[in-house]
């Protein structure tokens, strides 16, 4: 039966970062729509609080709460519907050895291994420059010769080259209005590259878990095996979008050189097809929320949600006590942007976390049985 109880709000106190978490502060940034960086400290805390062997990432994105879990020591499989945050979790949380050595950047930045121009003929006059497009072939004839997480690490670094040579990192837009000057935007996609590695190359450590990384909706997981299964969808904005193809289209063919993807050459960004998603639109998430709880009913779920999406926080919160006996909710302090556009990135808003577990806890001053509580509670 649904709960519909109301809830009181407190504000979160940032917490005391787990040390195993710490080595996340060096995990490569990624410029993504909704990414958690930020929030690393609280949800190290809650992780550590919630406990258990293994865990689900199953919305993996820029890759930084997979690593997370795998700092905490969970057994963790990520997976995205998306190939490119594939490939990352692969390079860093699957990945417990490989790195990318000297020779290995030198063959892959020097003479190409073959005369392909697939990017350069479909983006000329795009996004980069004539060099960076021929790097980009170039770079892909020798990534095509490798195999294991070498070729996940080198792919990984392409696609945050490109992500960081990119103003905004988004790819709605194919001229240079936003480029400031910054250094990200005057190094070459080659010279970036070789940074790039280095940075993925810094987070590689083996720990002693198994970890899997899948390219896959959420729908077709498997719904048991996960003592934690942690939920970061896309949020359905009241009035922007949250189309994540739109955006990172480009990402997401650099990461399979467009093997197998569908390109629009009549738009003008030739982005690719839109996935559809019931998580993208305000008269189909409340339900895919449902059904995602249902799915992973026998594991405790912890949520990530934004306070300026749809449905509210009252409503996730009477979905998740559907099929969970105790669920917690905690307000977080936090700067949170909708699309690229200005009057997006005007928009600060808050994050919740909600914390569903099988059992009932013990009641904590005037908690009710069957009610949401708030909690400020969040050190490890």
């Amino acid at each position: 039966m649904r709960d519909d109880s109301p809830m009181a709000t407190t504000t979160a106190p940032v917490p005391t970062t787990p040390s195993e978490a710490n080595r996340v502060a060096s995990f490569p940034r990624l410029r993504y729509m909704g990414s958690k960086y930020r929030l690393v400290p609280h949800l190290a805390a809650v992780f550590s609080e919630v406990g258990g062997q293994s865990a689900l990432d199953a919305f993996s994105g820029s890759g930084v709460v997979s690593y997370l879990l795998k700092t905490l020591g969970y057994q963790v499989t990520a997976s995205d519907f998306l190939n490119f945050p594939s490939a990352i979790a692969r390079a860093t949380v699957v990945n417990q050895h490989d790195k990318l050595d000297v020779d290995d950047v030198d063959a892959i930045c020097g003479t190409p291994a073959d005369e392909r121009d697939f990017i350069q003929q479909t983006f000329r006059g795009m996004y980069f420059t004539e060099d960076d497009l021929r790097f980009l072939d170039s770079a892909w004839s020798h990534i095509d010769q490798m195999r294991g997480h070498k070729r996940d690490l080198a792919i990984s670094s392409l696609v945050l080259s490109a992500a960081r040579r990119q103003p905004r990192g988004v790819f709605t837009f194919t001229d240079l209005r936003y480029n400031d000057g910054r250094r990200d935007l005057r190094l070459s996609l080659r010279e970036h590259f070789r940074e790039r590695v280095q940075e993925y190359n810094r987070v590689v450590f083996d720990s002693s878990q198994p970890c899997v990384a899948l390219c896959s909706d959420v729908f077709d997981l498997s719904a048991s095996g996960y003592d934690l299964v942690y939920l970061d969808p896309p949020y359905a904005p009241p009035k922007d979008d949250n189309c994540y193809i739109k955006r990172y289209h480009f990402l997401e063919g650099l990461s399979v050189y467009w093997r197998g993807q569908a390109i629009m050459h009549d738009t003008r960004t030739k982005k690719l097809e839109k996935r559809y998603t019931p998580f993208s639109y305000k008269h189909s998430i409340t339900e895919a929320l449902r059904r995602t709880f249902k799915k992973f009913r026998e594991s405790t779920i912890v949520l990530s949600y934004s306070s300026n999406a749809v449905p509210d926080a009252d409503t996730i919160a009477a979905l998740l006590r559907e099929v969970k006996g105790d669920v917690e909710v905690r307000l977080i302090d936090h700067t949170y942007t909708f699309g690229t556009h200005p009057a997006a990135q005007r928009r600060a808003v808050s994050e919740y976390l909600f914390i569903g577990r099988l059992a009932q806890r013990p009641l904590r001053g005037r908690e009710l049985p069957g009610h949401c509580s708030w909690s400020p509670r969040l050190t490890a």
